[in-house]
């Protein structure tokens, strides 16, 4: 891939994301308006002062705090299916310690064009990595002009070079899901002090309590801690979960340049 095509899929990338988060908005705000705000889950069919009837009316009791907490949701739904398959498709159509011992063995033999061919069959970003690296170190077998340190440097920065243009893919979007763990906490806690402080204004007229107002209150306070709660939670697994798999995938990378060069430095020595 080269530096202007990496350009262009980091643009196409922020539209992507921009468009995902707007697209979420506005399907939570529907949901909110026209599905969870149904006089149909109000006793009365009252929205505004309407007991509700169902887990739909509770959730829209939570006010307008609500779609920007759902929002957060649905964008962490939307980057958890981007991601998987973003990832799934840079692992390629094997099993990635296969990959890596097969080349490894046809490295060892001396078998360039059999290893190219595995890479071409494996795909992915591992593949495309060592491919670079496997076409520098053919060219290099064929070179009778550069010394052997300069040999291996070249072969060293052609895989590093390779590397640095796949790696930012896996790691792309990942910011969403650690901004997505801070931010729906504190969203939720946004939501909840409003709720708090309606349930409190009502215990504070004079005479007996509102307990409309007071019920309402509450409900908006646990409504929007426990969207803020679970927002948060899936936010953090999801990122542990695909930091690990790309931590894996950037270490297979190390452990397969390593080889080539390693196995490119031995057979300049039995060569000399």
């Amino acid at each position: 891939m080269s530096k202007q095509g990496s350009s262009i899929k980091d643009a196409l990338q922020n539209i992507f994301a921009t468009s995902a988060i707007l697209i979420a908005f506005i399907v939570a705000y529907i949901l909110f308006s026209q599905v969870m705000g149904n006089p149909i889950n109000f006793k009365g069919g009252n929205v505004e002062k309407g007991e509700a009837l169902n887990y739909l009316g509770i959730v829209h009791k939570g006010g307008g705090i609500v779609p920007i907490l759902m929002t957060c949701v649905l964008t962490l739904v939307i980057f958890t299916f981007e991601r998987f398959f973003t990832l799934t498709r840079a692992k390629g159509k094997g099993r990635l310690n296969s990959f890596v011992r097969n080349l490894q063995v046809l490295l060892a033999e001396d078998k360039i064009e059999e290893a190219m061919e595995a890479c071409d069959k494996q795909k992915g970003s591992l593949a495309n990595v060592m491919k670079a690296g496997l076409v520098r170190y053919r060219d290099l077998q064929k070179d009778k002009e550069l010394e052997k340190d300069q040999k291996i440097l070249s072969i060293q920065k052609s895989f590093d070079e390779a590397a640095a243009l796949e790696l930012p893919m896996l790691g792309r979007n990942m910011v969403i899901f650690s901004t997505l763990a801070s931010i729906s906490v504190l969203i939720g806690l946004i939501g909840t002090v409003l709720g708090m402080i309606r349930a409190f204004k009502a215990l504070a007229q004079a005479g007996a309590p509102d307990a409309l107002s007071l019920a309402t209150g509450i409900s908006e306070a646990l409504v929007n801690t426990a969207f803020g709660i679970t927002g948060s939670t899936i936010s953090i697994i999801m990122y542990n979960y695909f930091s690990s798999t790309i931590d894996s995938y950037t270490f297979k990378i190390d452990e397969a340049g390593f080889s080539l060069t390693q196995t490119f430095a031995a057979s300049l020595k039995s060569s000399n």
